[in-house]
């Protein structure tokens, strides 16, 4: 509740800063302002609702407020960054004059002219920022680690996370993604967390990822938990994903085939959304044989030392959605030593994905979703 409430005061008043410069940029006549009135607030607060109508009595009114809440949320993200720049033009205009003065006809046109250019240039982002949610790309890596297998000379691993199941990421995109796994033939599937959105009900009602259970890896699909899987109701979301024959890693090492060790830990935000806090990488790894290989998957990419610390070979991550939109990129390369991609620290190899759903809207900008096959190479 303390999440939501924060969260929609800062959705609420960006809003409403949004409404009140483009009330400002309309021309003064009654009937425009009266729908652009009705109009924008139908979809600012569309977002919210949908967040309480989740349950069988309001699904229809959940899927149509999803929709177009979940579009309106990026519009408005860019809205938001455009009038801000405005302002700022503005600002700088009141100690530099170099826009016309505010009396005269030709700095009405401009903020019509403005508007109507944002209204269109965003309009546009959005349909390109879908297309390419809904078009993951395939990527492969090849690594070396300096550990012997005597039973896995090589190990082919395909890795996704971030899938956000729910009312945007639905069956059709699982059936791409199952289909393009099973076509690549990994030794094991990893989900670095996140496969659930926090709203389980459509999902839970519909079986949303059913497609999941024909992925047929040798040696296993098994995935941990990220903190949506803690935002919703944790013990429905854990217990949905095992029945798509999943293993759940949640603070816990496996010995694979007596070949390597998987090691899943519980998303470091779990104590903050009232579940279990997380065991130390050290406890969780008490008994595990450091002679083998060792796969870690931990969702946030929060401490790469901690890995470091404990010999890990390789950790796989995910979370950052390598910012979604423009500019939280940069934003997110700011917050973590590695947002996207690869990096090796000593001897320990590090992935973090940009994930292959999404998280609110169906969109990304400035960042691509994508499925990950890494080839790990052993010593010989």
């Amino acid at each position: 509740m303390i999440f939501y409430l924060v969260f929609f005061s800062i959705y609420l008043l960006g809003n409403y800063y949004i409404f009140i410069r483009g009330w400002q940029a309309l021309p003064p006549i009654t009937a425009i302002k009266a729908i652009y009135l009705i109009v924008f607030w139908i979809l600012a607060l569309s977002f919210i609702i949908s967040k309480f109508t989740g349950k069988q009595a309001f699904f229809a009114i959940h899927k149509i407020t999803t929709w177009i809440g979940s579009f309106w949320l990026a519009a408005a993200l860019y809205f938001f960054l455009f009038v801000l720049i405005i302002d700022i033009l503005r600002l700088s205009n009141h100690f530099l004059h170099f826009l016309p003065s505010a009396n005269t006809s030709g700095y009405l046109n401009i903020k019509l002219y403005s508007l109507i250019g944002i209204i269109t240039t965003i309009f546009i982002l959005i349909i390109y920022g879908n297309i390419n949610a809904r078009n993951a790309i395939v990527k492969n890596y090849t690594i070396n680690i300096d550990k012997k297998n005597e039973k896995y000379p090589e190990l082919k691993i395909a890795l996704v996370s971030d899938v956000h199941l729910g009312t945007m990421v639905y069956e059709k995109y699982l059936k791409k993604l199952t289909q393009t796994i099973n076509n690549q033939n990994p030794d094991l599937v990893l989900f670095a967390g996140d496969i659930m959105d926090e709203e389980l009900s459509p999902i839970l009602r519909n079986d949303i990822g059913k497609p999941l259970r024909k992925l047929k890896p040798k040696l296993g699909v098994w995935a941990i938990a990220g903190n949506h899987e803690h935002i919703g109701n944790f013990g429905k979301a854990i217990n949905y994903i095992k029945s798509l024959n999943i293993n759940m890693l949640i603070d816990t090492s496996v010995l694979i085939d007596n070949s390597f060790y998987l090691i899943g830990r519980n998303d470091k935000d779990a104590r903050r959304f009232g579940n279990e806090t997380r065991k130390p990488l050290n406890k969780i790894m008490s008994e595990v044989n450091r002679n083998l290989p060792m796969i870690l998957m931990d969702h946030q990419p929060a401490n790469l030392n901690e890995a470091i610390e404990n010999k890990i070979d390789i950790q796989l991550s995910g979370h950052t959605h390598n910012g979604q939109f423009f500019p939280f990129n940069l934003i997110t390369k700011k917050v973590f030593e590695l947002s996207y991609g690869y990096l090796q620290k000593e001897k320990t190899h590090f992935y973090v994905s940009s994930g292959f759903g999404t998280w609110g809207p169906p969109i990304r900008i400035g960042s691509k979703p994508e499925i990950v096959f890494i080839n790990l190479r052993f010593k010989h």
